[in-house]
């Protein structure tokens, strides 16, 4: 594992992102790590609930590495949307549950992935948001579905075509996260809920999971959707465009083709 960590702790996984010098920003082999982990969680008897959060104080996750795919193409574009689906989807649908803790920047991806989890506590300095419109591309990784489940369509719609970033009591107050508490307070509040949780029934948390993940079944077309739309827009010169001028630290200058 190159950019994560992980440790069992009183029967909880542990896994951090840690990319510190790139606020953990996803790339694909930190995402194939995540991937990897969860299904070693899953497989291990001996552990009964997951814990997700990104090192430092900084980021949870502060997006997707952008450099890695700004020169992709349709079908490139289609692939990565895919596979991060894929992974996020095995956190959801995970029969062990999944907690962020959300410390610092949760954007883009990292909003996806805290999103994918079962139960979210945010710390006091906590941003969400979805701002892959100003790179002139749209969530990849179930964003567009997740989101609405979350906060309602008319209010996922603002956050994601205006790319506002929201801090953590306005999360809470909208349904995003379970709990705000301050980031000392953060990792003990997560095992203190964890350790409630699998101290119920194992058959009966995955049953009730899985119960709720099949009430948003018919997202899966929404989900194939945004696979494709993924791949319309990652060939857009505004894609281009967008992330041109995010790796050059200006203002983009969208044409809207």
């Amino acid at each position: 594992m190159q950019y994560t960590l992980t440790e069992i702790k009183e029967q909880i996984f542990i896994l951090t992102i840690n990319r510190p010098d790139k606020l953990n920003a996803l790339n694909k082999a930190t995402i194939e790590e995540i991937a990897m982990a969860i299904a070693i969680a899953n497989k291990d008897n001996q552990v009964k609930g997951i814990i997700i959060t990104g090192s430092g104080e900084k980021a949870f996750i502060a997006g997707a590495d952008i450099s890695e795919f700004s020169q992709f193409g349709y079908e490139q574009g289609k692939a990565l949307s895919a596979y991060g689906q894929s992974v996020f989807n095995t956190i959801e649908q995970s029969k062990k549950p999944v907690l962020a803790l959300v410390n610092g920047f949760a954007l883009g991806g990292g909003c996806e992935l805290a999103m994918a989890c079962h139960l979210r506590i945010a710390s006091s300095n906590a941003k969400f948001g979805q701002p892959e419109a100003n790179l002139g591309i749209i969530p990849g990784y179930s964003g567009t579905q997740r989101l609405v489940q979350l906060v309602g369509k008319t209010k996922a719609l603002e956050l994601m075509m205006t790319c506002d970033t929201i801090n953590a009591q306005q999360a809470l107050d909208l349904g995003m996260v379970n709990y705000v508490v301050e980031s000392s307070d953060l990792m003990n509040t997560g095992m203190k809920m964890m350790q409630k949780i699998t101290s119920k029934a194992p058959v009966a948390i995955a049953q009730i999971i899985k119960c709720v993940n099949d009430y948003f079944d018919y997202s899966k077309d929404g989900s194939n959707s945004e696979v494709e739309g993924f791949g319309t827009c990652i060939i857009t010169e505004d894609f281009k465009e967008g992330t041109t001028a995010f790796l050059e630290k200006r203002k983009a200058n969208f044409i809207g083709a």
